[in-house]
């Protein structure tokens, strides 16, 4: 997992190819400007989900993963608090055609997106975006998805 300010996404440059093709993108895009839903950048490997997102309790909430896909989660409006855990247990079946699964456990680090911050989120870590902040309940998000070879 990385956390950062997105004036400081180009130094990830070099972790992974398809990072890479993330990071030329959104230099190049107003995120203002995607429209909701999917916007291809490199086919399968490569794209973003645009939505508006109604915020949900964090406690309950069970934690999500991916095994092919990183999430890289940025806020455009509004501000929603995340929570990663190191360990999991299954609360369902990992569903391979959607590329994610989910389990329950303890939070282990946690954190607010919004106001220019984003997370990356890399394949079997057990994260829990999208709850509710001190400040928000609702949010416009881009959710990067990158292919992780």
């Amino acid at each position: 997992m990385i956390t950062d300010s997105i004036l400081r996404l180009g130094q990830y440059r070099g972790l992974y190819k398809n990072l890479d093709t993330a990071i030329d993108f959104l230099a190049g895009c107003n995120l203002n400007e995607l429209p909701d839903g999917t916007t291809q950048i490199d086919g399968s490997r490569v794209f973003v989900n645009v939505m508006e997102a109604d915020l949900r309790e964090a406690e309950g909430a069970v934690y999500e993963y991916h095994k092919r896909y990183a999430d890289l989660q940025i806020n455009i409006t509004g501000s929603e608090y995340w929570e990663l855990t190191m360990e999991g247990r299954p609360a369902a079946e990992f569903d391979e055609a959607a590329d994610i699964g989910f389990v329950s456990g303890q939070a282990h680090s946690m954190g607010i997106l919004g106001n220019g911050r984003f997370a990356l989120f890399l394949p079997y870590e057990f994260h829990k975006p999208s709850c509710i902040s001190s400040v928000s309940s609702h949010v416009r998000k881009a959710v990067v998805k990158i292919e992780i070879s």
